[in-house]
């Protein structure tokens, strides 16, 4: 032991396991510290109980004998560390030519295991930018995997080990497999042997038995769980394409089969697969189902998601029957039984199908809209933010529309219930930027509005009343009080919260001249001694489907009433203004989810009355009497 570090333990500054570890942290050795990380010692200084190290952020910086025994790890001199810091060009130099020595000197010095972010780590900044280290560990990591001297995990965030001699990589996948339990398992460790199946050259034997027991997966999955008896299946014939020397052990168990066999499930079945096995079921639909291959890619592109709409429409081009797709398309606009899926796909790709990019594909939105809202009032319609956010599309579809159809389409906005004032508003202005003859249409026709009556019934009009008494005396004030407080911080070209309150003011106004208008129109009702010889406000409607003998009740109330989830609908909606005036027995024709069907009336009930006498009162009294002086 060195002289000065006797004196230090027989002063009791310095532990005597503590002078063992500090002979290992002599000058020009190096060490690491669990925050400050990589350092060098660079002198002793016992006489003031102190050693110095260099660290990459703290050059020169002291520590006490006993905590730099205790804390500081030396470090031999084939760590990866103290080799970069003693020859980096050396370094660089290994890891172009010999990239695996490089992570497996790194994983060593990590005691044998390591992840990618540590190993980045120790490489970015002097052995390579960020860009350089990306192409690097891509190339590197099929280098380590195909050495089999290490074990890469699937994950990122798993180390990679080192492992003993004598385990292949290719006897680690097939391991992997032979783990599995779950068909899920069994497909993603077969994915792995696929990808890397270059390496199973001379040895296919190893793979024969992968492929009878994915056969025995697949049969025993097919009636109980189909989508798996496809990924398993189409897994297969990949491996049996990448190693011809393989054959199936399951005589007639192919792709073809299973789809004639599931022919009827495929609309539940394919979007549970993932979009690359999805595609090539659909792809082999033609010559799997023959003639009859269109029909079926019909109809499931009119009960399917949007990625798979998108995948059938592909497969019709690559076998030159894009017309059959665009006359399907074009009937199902035209009879307003196309699908959400269907036209949000449409609109997404309009410059493709510009031919059907016309003022009928509106109508076919607010039919399917409609139809959302009945069905799931409460859910996000992805449809209808594809046409209010898109402020192209509604000009494209009139670009070269007749203006009498524009006129209608018109009309039809202004009385649906499905859109807030400000949204109508702005679905109108496209509409008049490519006809501005229409703007005094729309002007003369909400003067008309505000003298025609609204019938609502009692209590929606108490609600609306509400809200604006709310918007005078409580909203309104308090964004007074906001634009004041942020006007007194000064400098209003960069005064984000002032910019925010006026746009609030802007909002609260507009509304408030919407509610008074509307309340000036209203004209309440409690639905009492209403006439049932005919549809009317304020009756139940009872009908049945001609073709399916199913019955469906609608209650048609006020303008603001609407309730999806009871059946209650405004005889604002196209399936009241259709229902209005028509009488027992008779017969007419609504578009439902698959084009027009015909309904007959087969009961005719008054609605229960609506007897909110507060709403009474209210209704007597002006709407802007309702407000406080502002």
């Amino acid at each position: 032991m060195e002289p000065e570090l006797e004196k230090l333990v027989e002063s009791g500054k310095l532990s005597a396991e503590g002078a063992k570890q500090l002979e290992k942290l002599k000058p020009g050795t190096f060490c690491l510290h669990k925050s400050w990380g990589f350092g060098r010692v660079t002198e002793w200084n016992l006489l003031l109980n102190q050693i110095v190290i260099d660290f990459a952020g703290k050059k020169s910086h002291p520590m006490q004998v006993q905590y730099a025994a205790e804390n500081l790890t030396p470090l031999p001199l084939e760590h990866f560390l103290v080799r970069k810091a003693n020859d980096l060009m050396s370094i660089k130099k290994l890891a172009t030519e010999d990239p695996v020595a490089v992570v497996r000197n790194i994983v060593e010095s990590f005691s044998g295991e390591a992840t990618v972010a540590q190993i980045s780590e120790w490489l970015i900044g002097d052995v390579f930018t960020e860009a350089e280290w990306k192409r690097w560990w891509e190339s590197t990591k099929k280098l380590l995997k195909a050495s089999g001297a290490f074990s890469v995990p699937a994950k990122k965030t798993d180390s990679i080990q080192l492992r003993g001699e004598g385990v292949s990589h290719t006897d680690e996948l097939i391991a992997s497999f032979n783990k599995a339990r779950q068909p899920k398992e069994q497909i993603a460790a077969l994915e792995q042997i696929i990808k890397f199946h270059q390496q199973f050259k001379g040895s296919e034997k190893q793979l024969q038995p992968i492929v009878a027991q994915i056969e025995n997966v697949a049969a025993r999955n097919q009636k109980m769980h189909p989508e798996l008896a496809f990924e398993l299946i189409i897994a297969r014939d990949d491996l049996l394409e990448c190693v011809p020397l393989l054959h199936t052990t399951h005589i007639g168990l192919t792709l073809s089969k299973l789809i004639l066999d599931e022919e009827k499930r495929l609309m539940s079945i394919l979007p549970k697969l993932p979009a690359a096995k999805e595609k090539k079921i659909l792809q082999a639909l033609p010559a799997v189902l023959g003639p009859r291959w269109t029909e079926r890619a019909l109809q499931l592109m009119q009960g399917s998601h949007g990625r798979m709409i998108a995948q059938i429409a592909r497969v019709f081009s690559d076998a030159g029957q894009h017309a059959e797709v665009k006359a399907m398309l074009e009937r199902s606009i035209r009879e307003h039984s196309a699908t959400s899926e269907m036209l949000v796909w449409l609109c997404s790709e309009r410059e493709r199908w510009s031919d059907l990019i016309k003022p009928e594909l509106l109508g076919a939105i607010l039919a399917a809209l409609e139809r959302e809202q009945h069905n799931a009032p409460s859910r996000a319609s992805k449809l209808q933010r594809a046409l209010v956010e898109d402020r192209q599309l509604v000009g494209k579809m009139f670009a070269d529309g007749d203006i009498g159809v524009a006129r209608d389409t018109v009309r039809r906005l202004q009385l649906s219930p499905l859109f807030d004032e400000l949204t109508k508003r702005s679905l109108l202005g496209r509409i008049v930027k490519v006809y501005p003859g229409l703007e005094s249409m729309i002007a003369g026709a909400q003067t008309q509005e505000e003298t025609a009556p609204l019938i609502v019934s009692w209590s929606s009009l108490e609600k609306r009343k509400g809200e604006y008494e709310e918007l005078v005396k409580t909203k309104i004030p308090e964004n007074r009080k906001e634009i004041a407080i942020a006007r007194s911080y000064g400098d209003l070209s960069e005064n984000f919260e002032f910019k925010a309150a006026k746009q609030m003011q802007s909002v609260l106004m507009r509304r408030k001249a919407e509610l008074e208008q509307m309340l000036d129109n209203a004209r309440g009702t409690s639905f009492e001694k209403v006439d049932t010889s005919l549809v009317s406000i304020g009756t139940i409607v009872t009908l049945r489907d001609a073709d399916a003998s199913e019955e469906e009740t609608y209650t048609i109330l006020g303008a603001w009433d609407g309730d999806p989830d009871r059946h209650i609908i405004s005889y604002q909606t196209a399936i009241g203004q259709a229902l209005l005036g028509h009488k027992l027995g008779e017969v007419i024709s609504l578009n439902t989810d698959r084009g027009a069907a015909q309904f007959a009336i087969v009961s005719i009930k008054p609605a229960p009355p609506d007897k909110t006498e507060a709403a009474a009162a209210l209704n007597e009294m002006p709407a802007t009497e309702v407000a406080i002086a502002e």
